[in-house]
Formats: structure tokens, C-alpha cells, sequence
């Protein structure tokens, strides 16, 4: 799969595997660590929610400056500040510490082990280190990498398990943070080995799917992007009233513990990494749009059962095939966006593709805790599925001509 990819890229995508070994420990136990140190849901889901927002802000910079000075610093300025917040987890238990730690380290969160508010940076160094005909499948390998590594690091989860017996209470989870720590520094050696690849090298050669947009919707392309980013709102807050708490919603629906939801991410992350392998085959016979919808519908299709089932196993595996299907397209959505820029404006595309999802997405997690706190465990689910059925229906709408106007 590796063979004919570009050096750069090999080495960003093993800087994505280290990083994303923390990120699958931390999506799966962060909310149980909390709750194990008293946090109540509601002070849990508005930690989550400032995390989101401060995520999003950052990515409102990094995107457009990225163009203009590079990846390369930011990335490099991204693993500093993740070495930082997991040494601040690891030395304290205190809620103002740990609580800043988490918003620097966006711990809990999860990005398939893409570098958080510093994403639209390393997507544009990707893209700037191919071919346009290798974006499709290298976007959907990036993130398989990504997903498998969160798998690994979600079967580590389990290991507050295993040291219960030898530290006392919440502190079984705090080593957790030392493989984040760990994780760090071996991104930062690969990071630190790419070649940087500034603006000035880009070249003023046209994106087929520029040219398509623009001629057939005769938008100029700010509009376009601008278009497409309030559709992308309806999925972030989609995303945002299920996906960061679910691990919380396991424990409070089931009382399951870390062992048990770590199996259960570990398997999702890496049916998911297996169903984005897959999604490229898909590509070939649906295209990039067609795939993502047939997806995407079955993953809504799956939302709106999986609060109802009546057994752990039985949520599991809903929880489990919806997450392969959801997370198998996120390459060919992120080729498709970034299809739409020429090489001098990837940073800023992908800044409005992630920045679309993060801003609302921060409101997702306090609405949700605030019902799991009054007992309400599937009311968010419902409205998870109501926007992210209108994402679909806009989203489709959006690209079907430009995709035909392309072939």
C-alpha cells in the first residue's frame, strides 16, 4: 500500500500512528477518569465543550498561516504542547490543572490520530507532498493508520483494570497519560525528519474540481466553501451531542467499566480502519459522493437504534458497525473538500472543512450531559440523527452535480 507513496507522506502518517495510540486510550477512559474524581456530567460535558471550542479557535489560525509559513512548526508546536498537558495529568490530580491540561491536549476527544485544531496543517502538508490523483487513496490509508492506532491505544484502556489492585481509585488511570507522553515523542522525531514544504513551492496548476464547482454552480469559490462549511455545521453538531461522551454513556446505560469499553472502541476503531480500506474500493464503483452516502445513511440508520437495545453486546455491535461505516469515509470527504482549492489554498480549505465540525460540535457535549444528568440517555441520539440526516440531504445536494460535471 506504502509503495509509490512519497517519503513525506510515510512520515506523516507514522507521526499519525504515534499520536493516535493516546488518542484511542483517552477517548475510551478519559470521561470514567473524571467520573471516577467526582466530576459531575454536566462539569464533564462543559469540559469537553470548552476543549471543542478552544480546539476550534485555534484551527480559525493555524489553517490560513500554515499556507503562508508551512506545516511544519505548527505540527512540530502542537506535539510541544501535548508533552506538556500529559506531564501536567501525570503530576496532578487537581481540577484546575487537569482541566487545562485537557484543553491543551484535547484529551478525550479523539481525531483518528490527526493532530486536533493543528489538522487542517498536516492535511495541507499531505496533499502538498502527492499527486491529485493519489489524494483518494492516501486520505482513506491516512486514516486507517490513524484508526488502527486507535484501536491499539483503546485496548489499552483496559489497563485501569489491571492496576486497580495496585492504585488506589482514580489514580489506576493516570498512566494512561504516559502513553500520550510517549506518543509525543516519537511524532516529533518524525515530524522533525519530513521536509517542509512552504507555499512558495505550490504551483498554479488548477483542481479539476475547482474548475467543475465553479463552472457549474457559476459561484465564485469562497462561496462555494462557504457553502459547504454551513452544511458541515449540521454534522458537527451531530457529531458533537453523541461521539465525545459515548464511552460515558456506555458506563451510565450499562454500568460497564474501562476493560470493557476499551474492547468495544478497540474493535470499532479497527473495523473502522478496515471499512476505510474498503471505502476506496468503494470509490471506484460509487465515487467519492456516493460512497460516503451510502455509508453514512446506514451509520444513521444504526444511531437511531443503538440507544434502544436492551443489552451491552447488542449496543456494542450496533456501536461497533456504525463506527466502521461513519469513520470509513473520512478520506474520501476530506479529498472531496480539498478538491475544491488549488495547492496556495488548502490550508484555508481544510481550516473552513475542520473549523465547520469543531465550532458547533463544542456545543454537542454539554447539551448531552445536561440530559444525562436528568436520566434523558436517548434524547441525544434523536437529535443527533434529525441533523445528521439534514447533513446528508444538503451534502448530497451540494456535490452530485459538481461530482457528474467532473466525470
Amino acid at each position: 500500500m506504502l509503495k509509490g507513496v512519497p517519503r513525506n507522506a510515510r512520515l506523516l502518517m507514522g507521526a499519525r500512528a504515534a499520536r493516535s495510540v493516546g488518542q484511542g486510550a483517552l477517548v475510551a477512559d478519559f470521561a470514567l477518569y473524571l467520573h471516577a474524581l467526582h466530576w459531575s456530567a454536566l462539569n464533564i460535558g462543559v469540559l469537553y465543550s470548552v476543549s471543542l471550542l478552544v480546539g476550534a479557535l485555534a484551527t480559525l489560525l493555524v489553517g490560513p498561516l500554515s499556507d503562508h509559513f508551512g506545516a511544519k512548526g505548527f505540527l512540530l508546536g502542537y506535539e510541544g504542547v501535548q508533552l506538556v498537558a500529559a506531564s501536567i495529568a501525570l503530576s496532578t490530580t487537581q481540577s484546575i490543572w487537569l482541566g487545562g491540561a485537557a484543553i491543551l491536549g484535547a484529551f478525550g476527544r479523539g481525531a483518528n490520530g490527526g493532530a486536533g485544531p493543528f489538522a487542517p496543517a498536516e492535511q495541507s502538508w499531505i496533499s502538498r507532498s502527492v499527486v491529485e490523483p493519489q489524494w483518494a487513496p492516501i486520505f482513506h490509508f491516512n486514516t486507517s493508520i490513524g484508526l488502527s492506532g486507535m484501536a491499539a491505544g483503546a485496548l489499552l484502556a483496559a489497563l485501569p483494570s489491571v492496576f486497580e489492585g495496585m492504585l488506589p481509585g482514580a489514580a489506576a488511570y493516570r498512566p494512561l497519560f504516559l502513553i500520550v507522553l510517549i506518543g509525543s515523542v516519537v511524532c516529533l522525531l518524525f515530524l522533525r525528519a519530513a521536509e517542509a514544504l512552504p507555499a512558495e513551492r505550490a504551483t498554479e496548476e488548477k483542481s479539476t474540481l475547482v474548475e467543475a464547482a465553479t463552472a457549474k454552480t457559476k459561484q465564485p469559490l469562497w462561496r462555494l466553501m462557504l457553502t459547504f462549511g454551513s452544511i458541515n455545521t449540521l454534522n458537527g453538531l451531530g457529531i458533537g451531542m453523541v461521539g465525545p461522551l459515548m464511552a460515558y454513556w456506555f458506563h451510565l446505560r450499562f454500568g460497564v467499566g474501562p476493560a470493557a469499553i476499551g474492547g468495544t472502541m478497540a474493535i470499532a476503531f479497527a473495523s473502522a480502519a478496515f471499512m476505510s480500506l474498503i471505502g476506496l474500493r468503494l470509490t471506484r464503483r460509487f465515487g467519492l459522493v456516493g460512497t460516503v452516502l451510502r455509508m453514512r445513511l446506514l451509520g444513521l440508520a444504526l444511531l437511531l437504534a443503538l440507544p434502544f437495545s436492551p443489552f451491552f453486546w447488542l449496543a456494542m455491535l450496533i456501536f461497533i458497525i456504525r463506527a466502521a461505516l461513519n469513520q470509513g469515509n473520512i478520506g474520501s470527504r476530506q479529498a472531496l473538500f480539498l478538491g475544491l482549492v488549488d495547492k496556495d489554498r488548502r490550508g484555508l480549505a481544510a481550516t473552513i472543512n475542520s473549523l465547520s465540525i469543531q465550532a458547533p460540535r463544542a456545543i454537542g457535549p454539554t447539551i448531552a450531559a445536561a440530559f444525562f444528568q436528568w436520566e434523558m440517555l436517548v434524547t441525544p441520539f434523536l437529535i443527533a440523527g434529525a441533523l445528521q440526516g439534514a447533513y446528508l440531504y444538503f451534502f448530497q445536494r451540494f456535490f452530485r452535480g459538481i461530482e457528474k460535471k467532473v466525470r
